[in-house]
């Protein structure tokens, strides 16, 4: 039963993570260039618009709406920030502003996000080996492809850092965007499905959430609150207040229009977690050819989170900025071409609607319902972004999967281990002893719920094991050292074999211990698994990627178990004799050997569709305690005090699981 809440509340983690479109410093970068490109005159608006805003809250918001010379640690707050933390660190804008304003971990989030923006930065500057020359063909593409991996591995460390400093200041950071798709695109029902057509559909009260219909309703929000702003006769302290809110409106939608243009969000969202999670980070690494709403627009490449090219940027600040320029112009009473019709029915404070909780596009409040006009200003600005792929069926984009969910699988595994001597403590001192197992496995597989540096595997495997005898010998006598495997301090020996993998929070199997948590805070304990998969409470156990494999101390997170002489005859050893100088004594016992892994290394890995492989190699510590020792020969002698055997070793294992 505990086990089963675990991998429900487990299986929640997973299918509740944000699969992010953009990291935090790439949703900010694309702000500060729509920004930056803004025409002289509507970036005079934009500054004044921002100044009214900052009134009252000069300390937490900086003075530059987007401060390019802003270091590793700010000490406030821009505009181009609330993209970022719209979304992905709050559910509403008033929520965005809330937690802006008032919120003691904001800053915290925002120097993260810095660093990360500075490490990624030195990631893609480094340049592959590009030489092709005859002569050195095969030596090259090893060493491109060693480099790409090099390239892969330093990108992944670096999230894995941001990404656990994050959790540790937004503890709602992994969880917060709930099991809907507000970050993607609603995919087309048909092929001549029109701009128009997705702007209706996808705005229209009862649509599943997606990232054109978040977008398109605070954006609305924004506008109408807008015109206000050109309208009506405030006071400071008023017009103070609704600038908030536009721009809190405007910064909360803009991040869903950023999302827009990520190649995972394009995609597709159908199938279950699996498929949705690796779908989305399969096209946001390899990119995804894409063309525009436009008439006769040529195909783009696209690329996803943590692998933002300038043109990326660029691409997307293009419809950011058209969108801010609505806004901008409906502020100060500028005509359009479309123009958004007074709307008094406005409030004065940000849009309340939460895309966490939400599944479904609620109907904006009476008198705020888009209008003719609302839609013909969502097409001008759809007009600039991807055409997002055909629903599930006939002409859909290829789905891939991710290592998510249930799986039956088998190990094959051999090691070595150097023991401390043998069972009696009166051996020849230390030896050496082989083995090899088979075992069946079952779990469920969370590998990254936050990022490929997350571990959340579960499993339970049961199978048979075989040792050789030991090197080294019952006693240092003559006669031993020349017996051969027959006195052996150790004999070869087989026996049933069980092994459980689970990751804790603070101590081994604490997850079972809290598991009732799960049926009085689902939330709580849910929290609980999401910093247990991701390294603990310590985070000493994430995984450490590197060019030649992945690195992950393991301690606490799995054993195994192997019953020596369980449903077989009794093992026996010799033991000198005793009293001193007569002949050895023969010993029947059994024993239970347990198993501690402390660092797995991880040079090879595989996964296609449903199927993974694996090569691991495990560093281990060991424990054998013997029971039911008693001496059988000769009749008469004295029993045997057996000792428990320590061992260090090293553990070489082929994973391979079917995922279902």
């Amino acid at each position: 039963m505990a086990i089963g809440r675990i991998l429900v509340a487990l299986g929640l983690t997973c299918a509740a993570h944000p699969a992010f479109a953009w990291v935090y410093p790439e949703h900010r970068d694309i702000a500060v260039l729509s920004i930056e490109s803004l025409d002289p005159e509507r970036k005079a608006l934009f500054d004044q618009l921002w100044a009214e805003a900052r009134t009252g809250h000069e300390k937490r918001l900086c003075e530059q709406g987007a401060d390019t010379a802003q270091g590793v640690t700010p000490e406030c707050i821009d505009w181009a920030a609330m993209s970022a933390i719209g979304g992905d660190h709050s559910c509403s804008s008033q929520q965005l502003l809330d937690t802006v304003i008032s919120s003691k971990w904001i800053l915290a989030v925002a120097e993260v996000a810095a660093r990360l923006k500075v490490d990624l930065m030195q990631v893609s500057q480094t340049s592959p080996v590009t030489s092709r020359q005859e002569g050195d063909r095969l030596i090259g593409e090893l060493r491109r492809q060693m480099e790409s991996e090099a390239i892969r591995a330093d990108r992944s460390n670096a999230l894995r850092i941001a990404d656990m400093r994050i959790q540790r200041a937004d503890s709602e950071y992994a969880t917060r965007a709930g099991t809907n798709n507000a970050h993607f695109l609603l995919a087309r029902p048909r092929v001549d499905f029109t701009a128009q057509e997705y702007v209706e559909t996808t705005l229209r009260a009862g649509s599943e959430i997606n990232a054109v219909g978040v977008w398109g309703r605070f954006h609305l929000s924004a506008l109408q609150k807008a015109t206000r702003l050109a309208q009506e006769n405030l006071s400071p302290e008023e017009r103070a207040t609704l600038a908030r809110a536009v721009l809190a409106d405007e910064a909360f939608a803009l991040h869903f229009m950023e999302d827009v243009f990520a190649a995972g969000h394009v995609a597709g969202t159908w199938g279950d977690v699996s498929q949705r999670r690796g779908t989305h980070d399969h096209y946001n690494e390899s990119g995804l050819e894409v063309r525009t709403w436009q008439t006769g627009a040529t195909t783009v490449v696209l690329t996803g989170d943590a692998h933002m090219r300038p043109e990326d940027a660029e691409r997307a600040a293009e419809a950011v900025r058209l969108s801010l320029e609505q806004v901008l112009d409906t502020a100060a009473n500028r005509q359009r071409t479309t123009n958004i019709p007074y709307t008094s029915a406005a409030p004065n404070e940000p849009e309340a609607f939460d895309v966490c909780e939400n599944n479904q596009l609620e109907p904006m409040s009476q008198g705020r319902e888009p209008t003719p006009e609302a839609l013909q200003l969502g097409v001008e600005v759809l007009m600039l972004t991807p055409v997002p792929g055909l629903g599930e069926g006939l002409g859909a984009m290829p789905r891939f999967r991710a290592e998510l969910g249930p799986f039956l699988g088998v190990a094959g595994a051999f090691n070595v281990r150097a023991v401390d001597g043998g069972f009696t403590g009166l051996e020849d001192g230390s030896g050496f002893v082989g083995g090899a197992d088979l075992s069946l496995r079952v779990g469920y597989g969370l590998d990254g719920v936050i990022g490929q540096s997350g571990d959340g595997l579960i499993y339970f495997s049961v199978g048979y094991s075989g040792d050789t005898s030991s090197t080294n010998k019952y006693t240092e006598a003559a006669p031993a050292q020349e017996g051969g495997s027959l006195t052996a301090a150790i004999p070869a020996r087989t026996g049933f074999t069980a092994r459980i993998r689970m990751p804790f929070y603070l101590i081994p199997g604490d997850l079972l211990l809290l598991s009732p948590l799960y049926l009085v805070s689902p939330e709580t304990y849910q929290g609980i698994a999401v910093t247990s998969v991701n390294g603990g409470l310590i985070p000493w156990q994430l995984g450490w990627a590197t060019r030649f494999g992945r690195f992950q101390f393991v301690l606490g997170r799995e054993v195994g178990v192997t019953f020596y002489g369980l449903g077989s005859e009794d093992l026996s050893l010799l033991a000198p004799g005793e009293p001193p100088g007569s002949g050895p004594r023969v010993v029947e016992f059994k024993s239970t050997y347990l198993e501690f892994p402390i660092l797995e290394y991880r040079p090879y890995r595989s996964f296609d569709t449903t199927q993974s492989s694996a090569l691991v190699v495990k560093l281990f510590g060991a424990v054998d305690i013997p029971n039911k020792g008693q001496t059988v020969f000769p009749p008469g002698a004295p029993g045997a005090d057996l000792d428990r055997v320590y061992s260090i070793g090293v553990r070489i294992a082929f994973d391979w699981r079917r995922y279902f």
